[in-house]
């Protein structure tokens, strides 16, 4: 529940070269950890838990855009979850690169590496101030980066 709204099924990949100072999973940089698994594999884990939407961590998923982008789009075939992903790049750097396939399959980006002078334990979805929520889809349509903002409705 930490790594998007309500129950997630996430998916941590290995491999990254951001190595933030305070990183929350400095076990996940080395590329050559974890093990390999497929698409069907991992699409069969998120169907079998009805309730939960998707997050894809790390490490970082964009350094294997491709394979998440694969799965974002099976995921997209056979569910009607939504996906978030976290990255220490900028959605503003993907856009332009070979992760932007990622990008057009993703609900919201969690973007911007973790900085440890500007952690913020009361921040939403995110460890540091810089980082931002981005409603991806709608960011794409626009041609600018839009924020994503909580559906929040108090009951009176």
């Amino acid at each position: 529940m930490v790594d998007g709204p309500g129950f997630r099924t996430s998916i941590y990949c290995a491999g990254c070269n951001h190595q933030c100072p305070g990183c929350h999973n400095p076990q996940s940089w080395k590329f050559d950890q974890g093990r390999e698994m497929s698409t069907e594999e991992l699409l069969k884990i998120i169907i079998d838990d009805p309730f939960a939407n998707v997050t894809f961590s790390g490490g970082d998923p964009m350094y294997q855009a491709a394979g998440f982008a694969d799965l974002a789009r099976a995921i997209h075939t056979y569910t009607n979850k939504d996906i978030w992903c976290y990255t220490g790049f900028t959605f503003e750097t993907l856009i332009h690169h070979d992760q932007r396939e990622l990008l057009d399959q993703l609900d919201v980006l969690v973007d911007g590496p973790f900085v440890q002078s500007l952690r913020d334990p009361d921040l939403l979805f995110r460890g540091s101030s810089n980082q931002r929520l981005i409603d991806v889809q709608a960011s794409l349509y626009a041609g600018e980066t839009i924020l994503w903002k909580p559906d929040v409705s108090v009951a009176v």
